[in-house]
């Protein structure tokens, strides 16, 4: 997976939740995160058309930055640092067709911002 960011590209190797049972889950009781990995849930619902977003950090012990991505792969919003284990909704604001959760931090760290754009392709298996 590949951000394109104002200070050039930022490369991901995620994981992707694709099924309503693999979204429901996303990073839950994970304790490591590797620096340049995450999950990424496409679509977004797994089930239905798109729309706005709603995540929350129910039994995950890491901080994650959540990041929320339009049709067109543009990013929508961005939660920074979201607290573990923290039970108050993350909203996205609008409609979004993909979430991508990462080590908390770390868009700052990479200058990812609103506006940049997200690309990647599924591995083949």
């Amino acid at each position: 997976m590949t951000i394109e960011t104002r200070g050039g590209q930022r490369q991901f190797r995620v994981e992707i939740a694709r099924t309503r049972a693999q979204q429901d889950r996303g990073l839950m009781f994970r304790t490591e995160i590797p620096a340049n990995g995450g999950m990424l849930f496409t679509p977004y619902p797994a089930e239905g058309p798109p729309r706005e977003a709603s995540f929350w950090m129910k039994n995950t012990p890491s901080p994650l930055d959540i990041l929320f991505i339009r049709r067109d792969g543009t990013v929508a919003a961005i939660a920074a640092s979201v607290a573990p284990f923290s039970e108050t909704p993350v909203k996205s604001g609008e409609v979004v067709a993909s979430v991508l959760e990462i080590n908390g931090g770390k868009a700052a760290e990479l200058g990812i911002a609103v506006g940049d754009k997200v690309r990647w392709t599924p591995a083949r298996k």
